[in-house]
């Protein structure tokens, strides 16, 4: 099984459109894909949530939630709110090893890297299960900061950054867009694997499916989800 995590710099970058791309792009050139998003905040039992999204975006089925809260918070604070026990970090592990027959496993987190998703961080879990991670950032101003912040702190925990996402690009970008694009890698030292236009996530499946492949580096993509080929 190949493991792949996704984290943000923030909330609303991108997370979830971008790993629905990722789902995509490997189901098209044939691989099983599942994904675990092991907490889902800010909506109620019954609606669509994050998974959701991507099996309509994606086409993939293959789908795990471990907890789910009511209130649009980080998961820890939201599971004590409404009364839930916390997640463990052994037991999303074991949720995650699951997994294991497919040949990618997304893992989606909550927020950014060092969001409680329960009593673990999505770092916590990344270095027990000695996966990579890659990093969704915003396109504009704060972007480098946050997105230095996130890579360091991968860095010093000794797990490795699979690269930079820019997760919704936009029509029109404006100055420090266009500087950050160029900046994000020469600050950070890691590669900018992948740019998502704004918008995306309302696309038709056919659409989204067939144009997820052109927004990520194809070397990278062959190195990461391809494995089999």
């Amino acid at each position: 099984m190949t493991l792949l995590f996704i984290t943000g710099t923030s909330t609303d970058v991108g997370k979830t459109i971008v790993t629905a791309a990722l789902a995509a792009t490997a189901r098209v050139a044939g691989a099983e894909v599942a994904v675990v998003k092991p907490a889902q905040t800010g909506v109620a039992p019954g609606e669509p949530g994050d998974l959701a999204e991507i099996t309509r975006l994606s086409g993939i089925t293959r789908t795990v939630e471990l907890a789910r809260y009511p209130d649009p918070l980080a998961p820890d604070t939201a599971a004590r709110r409404c009364g839930q026990p916390l997640l463990t970090l052994a037991e999303t592990a074991a949720a995650i090893e699951s997994c294991a027959d497919a040949d990618l496993t997304l893992v989606e987190g909550a927020g950014g890297l060092l969001v409680r998703i329960g009593e673990f961080t999505l770092l916590d879990l990344a270095q027990k299960l000695d996966a990579p991670v890659l990093v969704v950032a915003a396109a504009g101003l704060g972007t480098l900061n946050h997105t230095e912040l996130t890579t360091r702190t991968l860095q010093s925990a000794g797990v490795r950054c699979a690269g930079i996402v820019i997760g919704s690009w936009p029509t029109t970008p404006d100055l420090a867009a266009e500087c950050n694009r160029t900046d994000l890698p020469a600050l950070t030292g890691m590669d900018l694997v992948g740019t998502l236009p704004a918008g995306t996530g309302s696309w038709s499946a056919p659409q989204f499916t067939a144009a997820a492949l052109t927004w990520f580096d194809p070397d990278w993509i062959a190195r990461h989800l391809h494995p089999l080929g």
